[in-house]
């Protein structure tokens, strides 16, 4: 597993990068090819926080923590992970296999008085998914919405989460 590691306003010590390493190998239990793992440690507003985006069998999962201390945020998001790890494989456990795909990035929000405009285009592949996978990766990145290629109708669509908690689907027609 390759552990990348960036910091934002801050250096990441040898300190830090060891405990990070150290926790995050303990999730290769649960798959056996994690190929990529990049971890930014940042400081905004007295707040640590740890984000760490993982590759793992094709999938990306990522989650994010902050607290008071830095090395509470890298606990904080290695359980989040095993979490998320755990749900994942037992879903796959049941399926047909694991289908993976890259996640739409997130893009930043427009300030209060700017007029909103496109910052930044995120292109990837879309992969053939039934849409209770593509719910399940959106949970595992903690995105509100997923784009995927709708393994029956072959058409691209968007999985959301609905402010209750469930799920919506938006499915193109055309007029």
């Amino acid at each position: 597993m390759q552990i990348r590691f960036s910091g934002k306003h801050m250096e990441v010590t040898p300190a830090l990068r060891e405990y990070a390493t150290t926790k995050l190998q303990k999730l290769e239990r649960f798959f056996t090819h994690v190929q990529d793992v990049h971890v930014v440690e940042s400081i905004t507003r007295n707040q640590h926080i740890v984000e760490v985006t993982l590759n793992a069998d094709g999938t990306v999962i990522r989650a994010e923590e902050r607290s008071d201390d830095m090395y509470a945020s890298i606990d904080l998001v290695a359980d989040k992970l095993e979490r998320q790890l755990k749900k994942f494989k037992e879903r796959h456990e049941h399926k047909r296999g694991g289908q993976g795909g890259v996640l739409p990035a997130e893009t930043p929000e427009p300030t209060e008085n700017e007029y909103p405009s496109i910052l930044r285009t995120k292109k990837f592949p879309v992969k053939p998914m039934d849409p209770e996978d593509a719910a399940m990766e959106m949970e595992l990145v903690g995105h509100d919405f997923f784009v995927f290629l709708d393994a029956n109708s072959n058409k691209v669509n968007v999985i959301y989460k609905r402010r209750d908690g469930n799920y919506g689907l938006i499915e193109p027609v055309r007029e």
